[in-house]
């Protein structure tokens, strides 16, 4: 029962992902010096379940591949958000922390594919500002308050297992 949770927990988030991506990628959020993925709030979510950190580079890869980006950007981004879902599963005792860890493995890492993936002509602080401006708006502020409301449903939605036990 726990792996099937664990599975059907990190597929619903991948979705999740995905879908709020392709969301932010109509509005013109998802890519470019400036990004503001609403997806990115989800990185809260290994605070809940670490069935979020599969989910979160699954969502994550796959939708870099929709939107059409580089096979660069598919790795290196989708890397930062394993490092960043790690980052927030490790620092889960400290819900005030938990954003932060996806802020900077994308304000480090996401600057450098721009720049020599796609030739983004800024110099490499420009865009770690304005990418990780984009991030504090996904991750701190929209995933706080995902946190904060989904902390109410917590032993509905995660700890499913333990009430079926």
């Amino acid at each position: 029962m726990k792996k099937t949770l664990f599975i059907t927990q990190a597929a619903l988030i991948a979705a999740l992902y995905v879908v709020l991506t392709y969301v932010a990628n109509l509005l013109g959020l998802a890519n470019g010096a400036i990004q503001v993925r609403f997806s990115e709030a989800l990185t809260i979510l290994p605070y809940f379940t670490p069935a979020a950190i599969p989910g979160l580079f699954i969502g994550c890869m796959l939708s870099n591949f929709l939107t059409g980006c580089a096979l660069w950007d598919i790795v290196f981004g989708s890397l930062a958000t394993l490092l960043g879902a790690l980052g927030t599963y490790a620092l889960r005792k400290f819900k005030w922390l938990t954003p932060l860890p996806p802020i900077a493995a994308n304000t480090l890492i996401v600057p450098f594919v721009l720049s020599y993936v796609y030739g983004v002509p800024d110099s490499i602080p420009y865009l770690m500002l304005t990418v990780g401006i984009g991030e504090v708006i996904s991750c701190y502020v929209l995933g706080m308050l995902l946190l904060f409301v989904l902390g109410k449903y917590r032993s509905r939605i995660f700890d499913i297992g333990k009430q079926n036990a």
